[in-house]
């Protein structure tokens, strides 16, 4: 998808003040939720090949509550033990950690953002920026952020991290797509690729689905563009 040549109508910084506002309402409006998702991991390379699944049912309670259960497994069971669920206990502490949510969250005070420019798409127009850690943290992105050009939501993320997670990987490309369940943008899919330094590379997916809205407030229609 090609992006479109003409000047976006808002500034990056208009932008971006709005996405806070909108994540912070939607956050605030969104009490509970439940949904499933499949984890999937695949290894090639040094010293053979190896993967792993994983099904998971997850509650979510505002303002920090996240419940997994597996519902199923199989495969290699390091992978499970040390993948998906070290990956499930770091969620859960990060939700039940407020500073931890705001030193990763998509903010100004996190991140430099830039226009990289404006798209349409299907669903309509998405505002395409850069993304740049301001500090040094793995849990940060350094790449680029479509934004909806109505809710203000982020709809994709594409990048790295903002510093190597591990010395045994060489490079990790990330990929993030959202979509909206009701009035509410949420994880769609996940996928990591990442290039170890023995030779092999490690493919992880997560795929989020059967989402039901439990509890919610109403939120206020967004208007696109608003002055």
């Amino acid at each position: 998808m090609a992006l479109v040549v003409s000047i976006p109508s808002l500034s990056v910084e208009q932008v971006v003040t709005r996405l806070q506002e909108k994540n912070a309402e939607r956050a605030a409006a969104l009490e509970s939720y439940e949904s499933t998702r499949d984890y999937e991991m695949q290894y090639r390379g040094f010293p053979s090949d190896r993967a792993a699944q994983m099904e998971v049912h997850v509650v979510y309670h505002a303002p920090n509550s996240k419940e997994f259960s597996v519902v199923s497994q199989s495969g290699l069971k390091f992978i499970i033990e040390h993948v998906f669920k070290k990956l499930l206990e770091a969620e859960k502490e990060a939700a039940a950690n407020p500073d931890s949510r705001r030193r990763t969250a998509l903010t100004a005070e996190n991140y430099h953002f830039s226009m990289a420019g404006f798209e349409d798409s299907a669903t309509g127009g998405q505002y395409v920026l850069n993304l740049e850690p301001r500090v040094k943290n793995k849990f940060l992105y350094r790449g680029k952020i479509w934004v909806d050009a109505r809710d203000f939501a982020v709809v994709r993320i594409k990048g790295e991290p903002g510093i190597n997670p591990s010395f045994w990987i060489k490079r990790t490309s990330i990929e993030h797509t959202y979509r909206k369940v009701g009035e509410f943008w949420l994880p769609a899919e996940n996928r990591t690729e990442s290039a170890i330094r023995l030779g092999g590379v490690a493919h992880l997916s997560i795929e989020y689905k059967d989402y039901k809205i439990l509890k919610a407030e109403a939120m206020a229609l967004s208007t696109e563009n608003r002055p």
